[in-house]
């Protein structure tokens, strides 16, 4: 029989010193320009890649965990 009331750990992101650009604080990402003159697509390339950077876990400083 398993216990059900055991927390469970899930990896959520590996941030790197300078991801909080790419971050709100709920660790979701920001799709928005960080200011009104700074092109959109030039922007979203850069989330694409930031993105990308987390999936092939590239150089990982600090993993963040959560409880689930």
């Amino acid at each position: 029989m398993r216990c059900t009331d055991a927390p469970r750990l899930a990896s959520v992101s590996i941030l790197r010193p300078g991801d909080e650009k790419f971050h709100y604080s709920d660790g979701s990402h920001k799709w928005i320009p960080p200011d009104s003159d700074y092109d959109q697509e030039v922007w979203d390339e850069q989330v694409r890649q930031h993105k990308h950077g987390h999936l092939r876990n590239e150089r990982p400083k600090v993993r963040i965990q959560r409880l689930i």
